[in-house]
C-alpha cells in the first residue's frame, strides 16, 4: 500500500473579483450619480506559486494572520477549490474538519441529514446507516434527531455535524482552528475524539493561532503571508518567523 502524500507543484489560485463586488440596490442608490463611489476591485491572488511536499508521518502546523492563505490552502488540499495553475496531487483518504454547517438540508430531519452529509463526505448509505446510532448518541440529540434541522439551535447543528464528520477517520486529517462544539461536556468528548483522529491519521495539517496546540501537536511549521509560504521549518522557528513577519513582539 502506498504511503499517504501531499504534493503541490507551482500552485496558484485566484478568486474572481466579481465575488467581492457589492451588488445591493441600497449600495447602488447611495452612490453619487455619475460616480463609481469605489475603487475597482481586482482578482485576489489567494495562493502564489506554492510548491510543497508532505509525507506520511508528518504533523504540520499552518501559521499566518487571517487572510494569509491558510484556510484556502487547506481547502485546496481537500479538493474544494480548483487551482488556477500548477498541480495538486493528494494520495490517501482525506478527512476535513471545517465548514461544519456545509451540507445540511434545513427542512429534512437530523436523521435524514446524517445520510445526506455522509454522501457529501464520500461515505456510502449503508455505512451511514450502520453508524447512525453511534452518531445520534455522540451528538446527544435524543428525540430531536427526528425533528427538522431548521428547528435546531446553532449548538445542536454543530454537535450533529461534528459527530457525522468524525464518525470515520482518514489518512490525511485537515483541521482549521479548534472547533467550538457546544457545552463543556460535549467539548470534552469532542477534544477526545479529535485526539483519536490525530493519533490514527498518517498526515495532520492544523491551521491555528494557538501556539500551545501547534507546539504540542506538530513538528513542522509553514508560515503563510499574503498567499505565499515564507517559511518552512520547525514549529518553534515557525512561531518566531510568524511574529517577525507580522511585527508581533
Amino acid at each position: 500500500m502506498n504511503q499517504p502524500e501531499i504534493n503541490l507543484q507551482a500552485v496558484n489560485l485566484h478568486y474572481a473579483s466579481v465575488a467581492f463586488k457589492e451588488r445591493s440596490l441600497k449600495s447602488l442608490l447611495s452612490r453619487p450619480f455619475g460616480k463609481s463611489g469605489a475603487r475597482e476591485i481586482k482578482d485576489v491572488h489567494a495562493l502564489k506559486n506554492i510548491t510543497l511536499e508532505i509525507k506520511g508521518g508528518e504533523r504540520v502546523g499552518l501559521l499566518g494572520h487571517n487572510g494569509a492563505g491558510k484556510s484556502t490552502f487547506l481547502k485546496t488540499v481537500a479538493g474544494l477549490y480548483p487551482v488556477s495553475s500548477g498541480q495538486v496531487n493528494v494520495r490517501g483518504q482525506v478527512r476535513s474538519l471545517f465548514d461544519l454547517s456545509l451540507g445540511f438540508e434545513p427542512d429534512a430531519t437530523g436523521r435524514e441529514n446524517i445520510l445526506y452529509r455522509g454522501l457529501l463526505l464520500g461515505l456510502t448509505p449503508r455505512f451511514m446507516r450502520e453508524k447512525q446510532a453511534e452518531i445520534v448518541e455522540f451528538a446527544d440529540l435524543r428525540e430531536f434527531i427526528d425533528y427538522p434541522i431548521k428547528t435546531y439551535s446553532a449548538g445542536m447543528q454543530v454537535r450533529l455535524a461534528f459527530a457525522i464528520s468524525t464518525a470515520v477517520g482518514g489518512d490525511i486529517l485537515l483541521l482549521d482552528e479548534v472547533i467550538g462544539a457546544g457545552d463543556a461536556n460535549f467539548m470534552g468528548k469532542a477534544r477526545q475524539r479529535i485526539a483519536e483522529l490525530i493519533e490514527r491519521a498518517e498526515i495532520l495539517l492544523l491551521a491555528s493561532h494557538d501556539f500551545g496546540a501547534l507546539n504540542s501537536l506538530c513538528q513542522r511549521g509553514l508560515v503563510f503571508h499574503r498567499g505565499e509560504i515564507v517559511f518552512d521549518g520547525s514549529i518553534p522557528k515557525a512561531v518566531v518567523e510568524y511574529k517577525k513577519v507580522n511585527n508581533i513582539p
